[in-house]
């Protein structure tokens, strides 16, 4: 299949199905770890009738050093926004409404991930207009409050609409659950709308509107539980920066050191692509004008 994935190479199968093969691993785990890691997530995701069915694993070995998955292929095309946000908010409440395993605070954890990345602000040439609106959006996490629990259930977190399908009924699949695990579903409300996530792939690329983006959050509410919508509320506009700003750090390490290290067998479309996204999302006025809009 075309090398579009940045982390997997995907291979169509004689029998059916497809072969994931992970270049590496995005969460930093060994083979053998993410393989597991990749299966459970799959396995879990399953019965929510919008993510891929696992037919099995391929263990790392000669040839193949990071293994691979077998997972149904899905037919479908690229998402078209803003109308298939709809689907896509469906697919989402699907996913969270799952059992949940128990996990430490989302809030926290998202910090600690920003934390971990902020240095390459600094690193990754910025402008210092740039820097100045990312060093108050920082001061802002570190006045964040983590209590009381914000409410956790299975999440996608890579949910960005390049990591979806549309079937030919409009429903909406998502196929990318490498990083899938236990945490808060307004994260990935944020991740599916905000301006990095949604111009990201250049088969989705669109700009969402304030009446399309809360489209996507009413309608989340509306097909999950009252009571899980109810808890999940209040943390919609705080994981908004949050995710943004996450995006951004992960964006700035990849600036100084990701195409070097993780760029080999990649599209280089997709390479420039990225690069491309990158600059945009980092010029003084891309971050003015999200940082306004959150």
């Amino acid at each position: 299949m075309p090398p579009k994935g940045m982390a997997h190479a995907h291979f169509r199968l004689p029998e059916g199905g497809l072969a994931r093969v992970p270049r590496w691993s995005q969460i930093g785990l060994d083979a053998a770890s993410n393989l597991r890691h990749q299966a459970k997530a799959f396995t879990r995701a399953a019965p929510s009738g919008h993510t891929p069915q696992l037919l099995g694993l391929l263990e790392p070995g000669d040839g193949l050093p990071m293994g691979a998955l077998m997972v149904e292929e899905i037919t479908g095309r690229p998402p078209r926004l803003p109308g298939d946000m709809p689907a896509i908010a469906r697919a989402l409440a699907a996913i969270h409404l799952l059992p949940a395993e128990p996990a430490g605070n989302p809030i926290a954890a998202t910090v600690k991930v920003i934390e971990r990345q902020a240095p390459y602000f600094a690193k990754a040439g910025l402008a210092p207009a740039t820097l100045a609106h990312l060093e108050g959006e920082l001061d802002w996490v570190h006045t964040l409050p983590t209590t009381p629990e914000p409410p956790v259930t299975l999440v996608g977190t890579d949910t960005h609409p390049g990591n979806f399908l549309i079937d030919a009924n409009g429903k909406a699949w998502f196929v990318d659950l490498e990083k899938a695990t236990d945490g808060l579903p307004a994260i990935d409300l944020a991740h599916a709308s905000l301006y990095t996530s949604t111009t990201w792939d250049p088969d989705v690329a669109a700009v969402l509107d304030a009446n399309a983006t809360a489209a996507l959050y009413d309608i989340w509410s509306e097909a999950v539980t009252p009571e899980l919508a109810e808890a999940v509320r209040p943390w919609f506009a705080v994981s908004r920066r949050l995710v943004w700003l996450r995006t951004l750090s992960w964006m700035a390490r990849w600036k100084v050191e990701g195409a070097v290290a993780h760029g080999a067998g990649v599209d280089p479309r997709t390479l420039a692509h990225v690069r491309d996204r990158i600059e945009d999302f980092f010029t003084p006025a891309t971050i003015a004008r999200v940082r306004e809009s959150l």
